[in-house]
Parts: C-alpha cells; structure tokens; sequence
C-alpha cells in the first residue's frame, strides 16, 4: 500500500521533503498556513548563501558535498539551475582560527581557498573597511542560491507532479500518536505527520518550547553608491565577522540587490508577528554595516525586511521522530536553505524505511 505522509510546511523544508517523497513512490499531502510558496516566509527571498566551508559547527563541512548533488538533482528535475557561483571572501576583524579550522575540511574535499591581503581587498573590494580587519580568506565552492525563484519552480513541478497542495490551510494542533492533525478546523490524518512549520512550529507542537524558540532577524537590501557599482557587480558572498557582529552580505548579481543581514539572533518575537520593521530591528544591522562598509552612509536603504527562523542553541538541524506517527524538522538556524534539499532527501529515506530513523536524526546534526 502506498504511503501517505502529511507535511506541515511549505518552506524550502516542507517542499524538498514532499520532492524526496515523491520521487520515493510516497503520497503527498503538503499543508500551509499561507499561498504556495508563501511570500512572508523565510525561504521567499532573493538569495542565499551556500558554501562548502563550515568550520565551527563540526560535522556540516561534510554535508556540504552531498547538499551540493541534491540541488544538482533538484535542477535537473526543475529544469533551471538557481545557483550563480562567486567564491565567498571571509572577513574576520577579531583573533579567529576560523581559517584553520576551515582550511583541513577544503582541502579533504578538494576545494580551493588562498589569504587574501589587505592590499588586495583595497583594491579589488574598495566597499569594505580596511580599519580592524585581522585577516581574510577566499575560497571557491561557494555562491548564492536563488531562493524564490527555487521555491517558486519547486511548487510548480510538485503541482505537475500531482501532489496535494493545500495552501491557507491552518494546522492548529497534531495528534503524534495518531498521525492526526487539524486544519482549517478539520480533522484529517496520515501514516506519518512531518512537522516542518518554520517558525510556526513551535505553536504547532508547544512541547519543542525551549529548545527550539522564534528568533525575529532583519535583512537590509541596499543601492550602493554609484562608483562602487562595478566592484559590486563582480563582488564574491562575503562574510564578515566582527567583536559583535557576524555580517553576511550577498552581492547584486543575477538580477539580485545587495543584501546585508546580520548573525546574531534575537530569539524574540513570534512567526504570527507582523513582518513590518521597527527601528529597533533596523538601527542592529545598520550598525554592523557601519562597521563593515566604507561610507555606508552614501548606500540607500530599499527595504528592511524581517523574517523568522526557528533556532536552537547549538544552531544544529533538529530532525526526529516524535510520538509514534510523527517527525519534526526544523533548520535551526540560517542555514537550513543550503542544506534543505539534502537533509530532505535523508528524512524521506528514514520515513520510506531506507535510513535508520536514529541514524539520520544524528546525521542531521552533524554528528553522523
């Protein structure tokens, strides 16, 4: 008999899973709260950064590999690639061993990365600070991720693929033993519920409550001045880390705008707040890109735009099974966009009976 899984989710998550499933014979039902994909989640947006380096948060660095071949596969199915490769250039302006510990996972997988000099960046990334940088590194693998667009054809080739998409469609509560939930105020059930509601999870299933807690962010989205648009339009993903800020910063390439957003969580707020920026969200990230840019005051702000993750301490994807009939799946952090796909795809192998559920629950978090 054909398996019927429900997933709760339509984010870069929820879609890559009900793919996974799909394409492993299971029946798909894929409910969210808003439209298909929805604009106000955090998987809507121009672009991500994705990378093969990950020093310290062990055990992702060998993910990267395999997160790489999903969206392979992922863009043959889609017919489009949404991946523009650009090098990503690490800023740090503190004592780091962050270079070292990245350094031995790039050369295991073959990836190439060199210093990059101060005298370099002046003259090849002149929208940069020069004032407190320690050092800096480049290395390739590494490139921005066209979001909307990949959700966006991802909904569409599920629709074509005929599974069931129901979008405004609120789930309120789930039974993990059961396999049941309610939506809309009506009853239905599945073989196995996958929870997998972004910063709505917590609401959905209150038991994750503390581990897993809403974190409001902002991104800015900014016009650079006009004699830096050149330098921009051949910039790599940067990543800067400061004493109190961890800036990543995605240039205006492929049809993008500059976008800065800052690393450092507020874990406060909740996914039914508005997505309307305060002062107080602004005034953060701002600051950090005072303290990254050079005249930051000569760039327009275009939009402040505010999104929710779902994060954890440790920042590491929580992927388990709950109850009898039932999974979480939550990215944890910022992260979960270049690692969707594939985590997706070994949560599918779990549910299909092809993974040991404890296994890719360990695997998930990087310490598989």
């Amino acid at each position: 008999m054909q398996q019927h899984i429900a997933i709760i989710g339509a984010g870069i998550g929820g879609l890559s899973l009900a793919w996974a499933l799909h394409k492993r014979g299971a029946r798909v039902s894929l409910y969210e709260q808003g439209a298909i994909p929805n604009p106000i989640s955090s998987s809507f947006d121009e672009h991500r950064i994705t990378r093969h380096t990950y020093g310290g948060l062990s055990g992702y660095g060998a993910l990267m590999p395999l997160a790489f071949r999903a969206y392979e596969e992922l863009w043959r199915d889609l017919g489009a690639t949404h991946y523009l490769p650009t090098n990503l250039l690490y800023v740090a302006r503190r004592a780091s061993d962050w270079y070292e510990a990245t350094a031995g996972e790039l050369d295991a997988m073959g990836i190439a990365h060199r210093p990059v000099s101060k005298a370099e960046i002046a003259t090849r990334l002149p929208m940069l600070r020069q004032e407190g940088i320690a050092e800096a590194f480049e290395a390739e693998g590494a490139g921005m991720l066209f979001a909307s667009r990949i959700v966006t054809d991802l909904a569409r080739w599920l629709a074509e693929a005929g599974v069931a998409l129901h979008p405004h469609s609120r789930v309120s509560e789930v039974d993990t033993e059961a396999g049941s939930f309610t939506v809309n105020g009506e009853r239905r059930s599945a073989d196995v519920v996958v929870i997998a509601a972004g910063a709505w999870l917590p609401a959905i299933y209150p038991a994750a409550r503390p581990r897993l807690t809403p974190s409001r962010q902002v991104m800015l989205y900014l016009q650079p001045p006009v004699e830096l648009a050149t330098a921009w339009a051949a910039a790599p993903v940067l990543v800067d880390q400061g004493v109190t800020h961890g800036g990543y910063i995605l240039p205006p390439r492929g049809g993008t705008r500059l976008k800065i957003g800052d690393h450092v969580f507020t874990r406060r707020g909740d996914g039914s707040d508005n997505r309307i920026a305060t002062p107080e969200d602004v005034a953060a990230v701002k600051t950090a890109a005072s303290e990254i840019f050079e005249g930051f005051e000569r760039y327009e702000l275009l939009e402040a735009k505010v999104c929710y993750y779902t994060v954890t301490d440790d920042e590491r994807f929580v992927v388990e099974p709950i109850g009898a009939r039932s999974w979480l799946l939550s990215a944890c952090s910022g992260h979960g966009f270049k690692l969707g796909p594939v985590i997706a795809s070994g949560l599918a192998d779990a549910i299909t009976g092809k993974r040991d559920a404890t296994e890719v629950t360990a695997w998930a978090a990087g310490k598989g």
